[in-house]
């Protein structure tokens, strides 16, 4: 074989670099999964407290503000091109139009959709101290 070739063999035989997940990594994205999950499917409270501090967490009704501002954000960027809030309020009584709400929030590829990124952007600066707390509960 050519040097070419030889190169192109060694770059077609490479492996990605190895992934490097510490045990804080690994319970930081468990906490930041469940915690979104209870946000956003079962439209509760997230909530935690460490030792001698203040409670802490994110409520549904701040993801509800964020979500509010988020849509508000698209439609004023005209990033909304068909009359999904006005689909959204007309089948409210029944069931709501998923591909309205779809057009609202806008694509991701989160596990909960656009809800879900935004509601674990809510959660991701309380994690390291939600883990603090749960290990200060296992202490007791």
């Amino acid at each position: 074989m050519n040097a070419t070739a030889l190169a192109q063999n060694e770059f077609d035989n490479r492996l990605p670099p190895p992934v490097s997940e510490t045990p804080l990594e690994l319970a930081r994205a468990e906490w930041l999964y469940n915690a979104t999950e209870q946000l956003v499917r079962f439209r509760m409270d997230v909530k935690f407290q460490r030792r001698m501090c203040q409670p802490q967490g994110v409520q549904v009704s701040q993801l509800a503000l964020a979500l509010d501002e988020h849509v508000n954000n698209r439609l004023a960027n005209c990033e909304v091109t068909s009359p999904a809030l006005g689909w959204l309020l007309v089948t409210t009584d029944d069931n709501p139009d998923k591909n309205a709400i779809a057009e609202l929030l806008g694509p991701s590829d989160h596990h909960f959709g656009k809800l879900g990124e935004i509601a674990e952007a809510l959660l991701r600066p309380l994690a390291d101290d939600a883990l603090a707390a749960q290990a200060e509960d296992e202490d007791l």
